[in-house]
């Protein structure tokens, strides 16, 4: 049988395409010897359920991770119920001397941003660590992209053991969180602080709408700030002073009670729940303080009159009640105005109702002065 001739041009044709495979073959019997092992096999993982989460206000809750306990299902608003899923307000402390931090968070809903507000607040985690004079410093966010996340939040750090604190999604709820680092490095899960909390109730803006980051929120500042646990009790949209929430909120036992629901109530609702929410609180807390807090002005109010007329008559009735509880003897009553809680040049919000992160700093700037000597008492 006669040898088979090939052409010149098909022998180049053959010799091209072997050399290009023979780098592929060299490279992958190379990889699958001497490649690194998957990053979980460099990792212990570590499950907050195991030691617990602050600024969580109720134990008995459906989920791990919910605001309000089962119990509110049947009780509350179902809007209410809903937003009570998401994680707002809640941390977790632990120590480790690891260079690198990783997270495993699976997120409750696939609407990981909102138009106004960026997936990193909506549903990121945000990692703070403790400097060498013992403030707490911003070192990394984990930045979501899909419904279940791994992610390497922060690497190349001091292998030094020192304190951290991770944030919670603002306004989205958590199925899972675990925490990573490598193997061989120091971990060590610490306990929500025993201290009673400051409690926020309020709206869409006390949950944390539309802080670029889960530590950016006003009660996160201030948590930070008043070195005092938090407990967030906003629901975007649903802040309303409504007797069944109070009842919730009379069940916990704050140091302070702060009050900032009038962005989502008119004047006629303020004058008709301000003073029973304060009474059913009072029956159960006579002696913790309350703060009742003015909405804050809308940023682009200087140009519509009728926003400047529904501010000065939540205001009014705001300040009616206050006055009226006074006078039949309630005591540990204080008042926040709003007219400049964000704020006079009319940049502290995204949409002229929802702070940034520079409205928030304002915001907390406001209520520290307040709140600082009522926890000094």
């Amino acid at each position: 049988m006669s040898a088979k001739i090939i052409k010149p041009r098909t022998f180049v044709k053959i010799l091209f395409a072997f050399t290009l495979i023979l780098p592929l073959v060299f490279y992958s019997t190379l990889s699958a010897e001497t490649a690194e092992p998957a990053p979980d096999d460099n990792l212990t993982w570590f499950n907050v359920e195991d030691w617990g989460l602050e600024g969580k206000p109720f134990p008995q809750t459906e989920r791990f991770f919910d605001r309000l306990p089962a119990k509110a299902k049947n009780i509350v608003r179902p809007p209410v119920w809903s937003l009570s899923q998401h994680s707002a307000g809640m941390c977790v402390f632990f120590k480790s001397d690891a260079p690198e931090i990783h997270a495993r968070w699976h997120l409750l809903s696939p609407n990981l941003a909102m138009d106004h507000m960026p997936a990193t607040g909506v549903s990121g985690l945000d990692l703070y660590a403790r400097d060498d004079q013992g403030r707490w410093r911003w070192l990394a966010i984990g930045r979501p992209t899909q419904q279940k996340m791994q992610s390497k939040l922060v690497s190349g750090i001091e292998s030094t053991l020192r304190d951290y604190m991770i944030y919670l999604p603002l306004y989205n709820g958590l199925e899972l969180l675990e925490i990573g680092v490598p193997k061989n490095t120091q971990f060590v899960p610490v306990p929500p602080r025993k201290q009673k909390p400051i409690l926020f109730y309020g709206t869409s803006i006390t949950q944390g709408g539309c802080a670029s980051r889960p530590g950016m929120c006003h009660s996160a500042i201030l948590q930070r700030r008043l070195n005092r646990p938090v407990i967030n009790l906003g629901f975007s949209g649903n802040g309303k002073m409504e007797k069944e929430v109070a009842q919730l909120l009379a069940e916990l036992d704050p140091c302070v009670y702060v009050i900032d629901c009038l962005p989502n109530m008119n004047a006629q609702l303020v004058t008709e729940r301000t003073e029973p929410l304060v009474k059913i609180i009072r029956q159960a807390r006579p002696d913790t303080p309350i703060v009742l807090v003015e909405d804050r002005t809308y940023s682009n109010a200087a140009f519509f009159p009728a926003k400047q007329k529904h501010h000065a008559a939540n205001r009014a009735a705001l300040r009616q009640a206050y006055e009226n509880l006074l006078a039949a003897g309630f005591k540990n009553l204080h008042y926040v105005e709003g007219q400049n809680l964000l704020g006079s040049d009319g940049s502290g919000t995204v949409d002229g109702s929802h702070p940034t992160d520079l409205g928030f700093v304002r915001m907390a700037d406001a209520l520290e002065a307040v709140l600082k000597p009522i926890l000094k008492k």
